[in-house]
């Protein structure tokens, strides 16, 4: 009993042969093509290369010595169309890694009511001053020198209002700013007081 590995030098058909031979001759520059169509994807390359091969070793005549390589690239193409077209229609898949992240990450009505309910707070806790400035510029859509006008300051006091008063409104929501004004995320969990 002898065995035969399809693609070896010993392989018994010319349909294996002119596979071997199609396979070393086309198959990197359809990997390459595929890569491109998958954004770089290398393993869901692979598999659509080696479907493509075998879908033309089931179909296409290998010994009449036609050109195949526009026949390769077409399938190619439509597996990973086809492949995208099913993901769009399925539901998402849940990375068993992720999902929580994703979850806890995802911004819904509660997250909106209570950032909007903390903004109400801390807005009541500015000075008229601070709370006219920053609604004339941020609620009102008025430049710094437009509001300067209808408040009747210069331009630099309502910019200095709207600083002060969006540092204001960090500290009542909570949000850390480093030294030099920049918010920072602050440390989780109650480890970080210690």
């Amino acid at each position: 009993m002898s065995a035969t590995v399809m693609g070896s030098l010993g392989a018994v058909s010319v349909g294996e042969r002119a596979m071997r031979t199609l396979h070393d001759d086309q198959a990197g520059a359809l990997y390459a093509y595929v890569v491109r169509l998958l954004n770089g994807d290398r393993h869901k390359a692979e598999d659509v290369v080696q479907e493509t091969f075998l879908r033309c070793w089931r179909t296409q005549d290998l010994t009449d010595g036609r050109q195949l390589r526009p026949w390769l690239f077409r399938v190619a193409r439509n597996l990973v169309v086809d492949e995208y077209r099913m993901r769009k229609t399925r539901p998402q898949e849940v990375n068993g890694i992720t999902w929580l992240d994703d979850l806890l990450t995802r911004s819904d009505d509660v997250d909106w009511l209570l950032s909007s309910l903390l903004l109400k707070e801390g807005f009541k806790k500015l000075s008229p001053s601070h709370r006219v400035a920053l609604y004339e510029t941020y609620f009102s859509g008025r430049s710094m020198r437009e509001t300067g006008l209808l408040l009747g300051v210069p331009a630099g006091t309502v910019k200095s209002r709207v600083h002060h008063a969006i540092r204001a409104l960090r500290r009542a929501m909570g949000v850390a700013e480093s030294p030099d004004g920049q918010v920072v995320k602050k440390p989780e969990g109650h480890l970080a007081a210690a």
